[in-house]
């Protein structure tokens, strides 16, 4: 279960020639595949891509009507690895995952593809999520491009230029015998807009053809003596025939090539923000018109010479801007120029920031120190600094109304100072959350323990209040960044991974690894029935019913499998006493091996995307439903708040004491409550106060309810007037 459905989207997948599509960028990359007739499409799912996956599995049967085959890969390098099957057959296929954690993953693949080249067109398309939409180390596909001589796309972001560039990628890696990687920024996937559709084509030479008529070439496989051919291949054939491709076809874009002796040279993906910071500076309008001459590179890599001299030719200087670092489109061209003795002065990282996002506001600043430079603009104004003017000795009011000059505003402090930090947490009613409290309870019996955390929701655990965690290294790798602190030692260290991460290659890099060296250590498999962080996507557990996958299929069995014996299942995450108790037994058991906990409990923000409208549709029926929720006694409460350091849940705040004699506040349970009583839990097991109650909210209540109500009322009234009975009879 995703946490998007695009079954009502997919029905445009359909519109043929002349037809007007209107949508979101991942749905025009989809009908693009469709339209250039993809025999296989496989990836694993991730930001900002993610939804292509999605996307992909509710249009199945489209997919089916076209003979395309469909996989969600294992990982990242599984799906890269399918793109084999172009290396013999004319078959197009295409693969998606998020850049660059993926490239990383998939690298292996994807160099031994580009060493042998392929038959059929091959394509990759990477979301490129950098900057303040990634969750990732800051690093660009760009490289991997470069070292395997990979063709690298990065068109505008609007529909037209992004469909196109799915079909070019098709054509020029066919064109070329090599992959092509597709570029997608995250606001690229998610921009709406139109284009003209064209008919869906299907494969002329298909999946069942390949298996019927098998075909063989030693040369394409990398092994020597080929495998020292493939690289003279790649320079003195496939990439004189790319650049030929690119020239040919226009895939560059020139822009008011004449318009000025300076020019501005940006990837393709950057255009949108390029332009918007012109329009600011007065030298472009809102229909693209600029004053400035842009080539618009939607092709990355490999850069083509002529057109680089083509556009600097008779200009004074070129601004070259590239997100991002090291700056390979600014050496590259530094060295195409240098080599053809071009006096035109090169500019890039020296005019704009070294690292970070290239929002408005910096590419804006960078343009304004290179137009200045070089006379396109005047210099602007030094502003005053705002200054705070406090009188030395107080004047009378009405000679300071006439004489004083009027106080300078005092500047506004930085937004840092003034908002508080607001780290990513866990959803509310999370179920992993439970798991990080008991480790936190068992800590104060045991000691602190070193965690290696992994890829997922539960990294939020090295975030306050848990405050757990010394390193990650990359998905479903967990277990193995604690390999090595395995010794005979008083202590265990403790490893996390989400089924998402098993699944990836957990399972072999982090379980089997510790059963083959003999590990000691305690490995944590959150469960929650989904790759919860990418989205919800199902996965090999989980326990929903997929009609085009295997599902149900249970970790436990998969870990005894490759030889743990000391395994034990938490049921229910929010059972915090027996998470404490199978941890603490975990740590402290003499039992040799490796040691796996499995915690399960679905993820409950899939749980409410499947609930919620459940529970609306049967309200509104006039059916009886109960819900739960928590609450605190405020008169109770004790203000201690260890249940709020402890849980971290975004239903607990805190509230005024209605005690006028008390000063510090109480805890209060929000609305957004989901009743999954870790707050309770957590008051018992940390031996707490009881101030935590648990209500059910009865909608449509039937007869029994409404006298079940009017008894409690009666009795709670009688003791009510009974107690103020009792205060005024001793009352002074």
């Amino acid at each position: 279960m995703a946490e998007r459905s695009f079954v009502e989207e997919v029905k445009k997948l359909r519109l043929g020639a002349g037809e007007v599509f209107s949508g979101e960028g991942i749905l025009a990359v989809t009908k693009a595949l469709l339209e250039s007739g993809v025999a296989y499409v496989a990836g694993y799912q991730g930001a900002p891509i993610s939804h292509l996956m999605d996307v992909l599995a509710d249009a199945q049967d489209i997919l089916s009507d076209h003979g395309i085959r469909f996989e969600n890969s294992a990982s990242e390098a599984t799906a890269a690895a399918s793109l084999a099957a172009s290396v013999n057959y004319p078959l197009r296929g295409a693969v998606t995952f998020k850049a660059t954690v993926g490239t990383n993953v998939a690298s292996d693949a994807l160099a031994n593809l580009a060493s042998g080249g392929v038959t059929g067109g091959a394509l990759i398309i990477v979301g490129e999520d950098y900057g303040e939409g990634s969750s990732i180390m800051q690093e660009r596909s760009h490289a991997f491009a470069m070292k395997s001589q990979i063709w690298l796309l990065d068109p505008r972001p609007n529909l037209p230029c992004i469909v196109q560039a799915v079909k070019d990628g098709f054509d020029l890696s066919e064109a070329s015998n090599t992959p092509v990687m597709l570029q997608l920024r995250i606001r690229a996937c998610h921009v709406h807009g139109q284009f003209v559709a064209s008919d869906n084509r299907r494969s002329a030479f298909s999946i069942k053809d390949a298996l019927e008529n098998p075909n063989r070439d030693v040369s394409r496989i990398v092994l020597p003596p080929a495998s020292f051919l493939h690289e003279q291949e790649k320079i003195n054939e496939r990439w004189p025939a790319a650049v030929k491709f690119i020239e040919e076809r226009q895939l560059n874009e020139f822009f008011s090539a004449d318009a000025a002796d300076i020019g501005i040279a940006v990837q393709g993906g950057s255009y949108n923000t390029v332009l918007r910071a012109l329009e600011r500076l007065g030298l472009a309008d809102v229909y693209g018109e600029s004053k400035v001459p842009l080539y618009v590179m939607n092709v990355a890599y490999p850069l083509v010479d002529s057109e680089w001299q083509r556009f600097c030719e008779g200009k004074r200087a070129v601004l070259v801007i590239e997100e991002g670092q090291p700056n390979f489109v600014e050496q590259n061209a530094s060295a195409i120029l240098r080599h053809a003795d071009y006096s035109a002065v090169l500019h890039g990282k020296d005019m704009l920031s070294l690292a970070g996002e290239y929002n408005t506001a910096t590419v804006m600043k960078g343009l304004r120190a290179f137009f200045e430079r070089y006379g396109m603009l005047a210099p602007e104004p030094l502003q005053p600094v705002a200054r705070k003017v406090i009188p030395l000795v107080a004047a009378p009011a009405a000679a300071s109304a006439v004489s004083a000059p009027a106080p300078a505003a005092e500047p506004v402090a930085p937004l840092d100072e003034n908002v508080h930090a607001r780290p990513p947490g866990f959803c509310t009613g999370c179920p992993e959350r439970p798991i990080f409290t008991a480790m936190k309870l068992v800590e104060r019996e045991l000691g602190t323990h070193h965690v290696s955390a992994d890829i997922g929701c539960h990294l939020f655990s090295i975030l306050p209040p848990f405050n757990l965690g010394s390193t990650t290294m990359g998905y479903g790798l967990g277990s193995a960044s604690a390999s090595a602190l395995n010794a005979p030692a008083d202590k265990r260290a403790i490893s996390v991974m989400g089924d998402g991460g098993f699944w990836h290659n957990g399972l072999t890099s982090g379980i089997a690894n510790a059963v083959f060296n003999k590990s000691d250590n305690l490995t944590v498999i959150v469960d929650n029935s989904y790759t919860s962080a990418t989205g919800g996507q199902d996965i090999l557990s989980s326990a929903a019913l997929n009609p085009t996958r295997s599902t149900g299929h249970e970790i436990e069995r998969a870990v005894r499998g490759v030889g743990v014996d000391w395994v034990r299942t938490v049921r229910r995450t929010y059972d915090l006493k027996s998470m404490m108790a199978t941890l603490k037994e975990a740590l402290t058991t003499q039992a040799k091996g490796p040691k796996v906990l499995i915690a399960q409990s679905e993820c409950m923000l899939n749980k409410q995307r499947r609930e919620k409208p459940k529970v609306r549709k049967a309200i509104a029926a006039g059916e009886r439903v109960v819900r739960e929720r928590f609450g605190v006694d405020s008169d109770t409460c004790t203000g201690d708040h260890s249940c709020i350091r402890l849980s971290g849940c975004p239903s607990l705040s805190v509230k005024q004491n209605p005690d006028p004699l008390r000063t510090d506040p109480v805890a209060t349970v929000l609305d957004s409550c989901v009743g999954c009583g870790l707050c309770g839990e957590v008051s018992h097991a940390a031996v707490l106060c009881p101030s935590f109650y648990r209500a059910q909210i009865v909608s449509n209540p039937n007869r029994v309810d409404r006298l079940r109500q009017r008894v409690r009322d009666g009795l709670i009234g009688w003791l009510q007037r009974r107690d103020a009975a009792r205060r005024a009879r001793y009352a002074f």
